[in-house]
């Protein structure tokens, strides 16, 4: 008999989904007294980049609203940078290591999309809805286990042709379907609406230099011309330089020069990518303005976040991926309009993660939180209840296999930082103090007397691995790509 420490930890994950699903689920509460939940996510969409968070002239006046009467995380992390991962740990509370999920693997397996937020939501009374990217793919149906209104828009291109011939952006399209989920919803059960935008992703299509690569919604036109923009930060020449030689052939410095390499093209997307976020601002704005007319807003809570983090030239990168804080930050605010008024306009600066999601919105339904999941609900930090502990520690990886796009893991703390790219031969460290270097500039790894730490470090980082998931297995993913040459090469000699 395989005891329950020996397990593997993706079987004992299993294992507790079946537990789960053989008990008896708790009783939701009446339905007058269940919440909505409307939950926008942005994309590319880093922590700094809100007014309420500091930023100097990028408007995002809902967002700042929602923070003002709600609670902001000013310590929110991905445990992936990179939209499939990320966007598979929202919706499951996994780490990438236990879901298995990025770009290039077989579909998120139906063990955790059917303990999802959305179909747990679902199969306890709650009317579940998707707009916009939805970033992953799930076995046979599961969309429909998941979600009541199912309503998915890509962003090839932005701009969608309407029937009268106009042009409508992906953003206000994704608003026009949630206004129309919400007039739907009234007088029904209660709903949770997942609006994901694909802003402020880039259009990875466009590779013309200089403009097109964020494309943004008319209602913005001409929005940041007047404003002079400065160069980006931690852009001197040495500060790439530094940097091992595989992160300076990496995607992060192919697409640099797409966008940012130049001051002129960095001036002019970096003012069409903030378009892009005031835009998804005023898109959710004009989302909860239709919510208050309905009547359902004193009983919706409203959260925002983002699904990884975005470098914008900084350091002489472009995208997301690896270990550094512009990748893995992002924003979370959330409002409940239930809170007692001495409780809003809070700032928490716990350490919360998109594991947390899943978790939380299972709290506010009502719903017990499966015990396989990996992270924890923020409604006691969000209803400002006094925790006896809280995480001060991490994991983070990066497992897709990209030829340019080196796989790491590490362990983000609240001071420290440490990374291992472990497919280098021998596998590359990094060690940051946040406390000395906020910047993280200084790679401690490389210095003797820091030994007995970076081996604390990768202790740490171990355990943690192997908690989730164990080494990283390649074998997956390369019979998958195999399977589906296969499943190619069959069609084409299909007569």
């Amino acid at each position: 008999m395989v005891t329950l420490i020996s397990m593997n930890p993706i079987r004992f994950i299993l294992f507790a989904i079946a537990l789960a699903t053989c008990a008896s689920a708790n009783l939701p509460a009446k339905e007058s007294t269940r919440p909505n939940i409307l939950f926008f996510l942005s994309d590319d969409h880093r922590w700094d980049r809100m007014g309420c968070a500091g930023h100097p002239f990028l408007k995002t006046p809902v967002m700042d609203r929602l923070a003002s009467q709600g609670v902001r995380f000013r310590n929110m992390f991905v445990t992936t940078s990179i939209c499939a991962a990320s966007r598979a740990t929202i919706f499951t509370g996994l780490y990438e290591r236990s879901h298995q999920y990025t770009f290039g693997t077989p579909p998120l397996s139906s063990n955790f999309s059917e303990k999802s937020y959305p179909a747990l939501l679902k199969k306890n009374g709650y009317r579940t809805g998707f707009i916009g990217k939805f970033g992953i793919s799930v076995e046979k149906n599961q969309k429909e286990a998941m979600f009541d209104y199912f309503k998915p828009i890509g962003r090839n291109p932005y701009l969608k042709k309407q029937k009268d011939g106009s042009l409508r952006h992906e953003t206000e399209l994704a608003g026009d379907r949630a206004i129309e989920f919400l007039n739907d919803s009234q007088n029904k059960q209660p709903f949770c609406l997942s609006v994901s935008f694909n802003a402020a992703h880039a259009e990875d299509g466009d590779k013309r230099p200089g403009l097109g690569h964020f494309p943004w919604p008319k209602a913005v036109d001409g929005l940041y011309e007047d404003i002079d923009i400065p160069e980006p930060k931690l852009s001197a020449p040495e500060i790439f330089e530094n940097q091992p030689q595989f992160l300076k052939d990496s995607m992060n410095r192919v697409r640099y020069f797409w966008r940012w390499d130049t001051p002129e093209k960095y001036r002019a997307n970096l003012r069409a990518y903030y378009r892009m976020i005031t835009g998804l601002d005023r898109v959710m704005g004009r989302v909860l303005e239709e919510l208050k007319k309905t009547g359902m807003a004193d009983n919706t809570i409203v959260i925002f976040s983002g699904d990884n983090g975005y470098y914008e030239g900084q350091r002489g990168f472009a995208g997301k991926w690896s270990h550094y804080e512009e990748s893995l930050r992002v924003p979370l605010i959330i409002y409940d309009p239930r809170m007692p008024e001495s409780e809003r306009s809070r700032l928490s600066d716990l350490m919360v993660l998109n594991t947390d999601i899943a978790p939380t919105l299972c709290e506010y339904a009502g719903i017990s939180i499966p015990s396989h999941y990996q992270g924890r609900s923020l409604v006691p930090i969000a209803e400002s209840k006094k925790l006896s502990e809280w995480r001060t520690q991490t994991f983070a990886e990066h497992l897709m296999e990209h030829e340019q796009i080196p796989k790491w893991e590490g362990v983000r703390g609240m001071r420290y930082v440490y990374a291992r790219y472990f497919e280098q031969d021998p596998p590359y460290e990094f060690l940051h103090d946040l406390e000395t270097d906020r910047n993280q500039l200084i790679n401690l790894a490389t210095q003797p007397e820091w030994l007995p730490f970076l081996k604390q470090m990768r202790n740490r980082c171990d355990q943690f691995r192997d908690q989730y998931g164990g080494p990283y297995d390649p074998s997956r993913v390369q019979n998958h790509k195999k399977a589906q040459k296969a499943k190619r090469a069959a069609k084409r000699n299909d007569p």
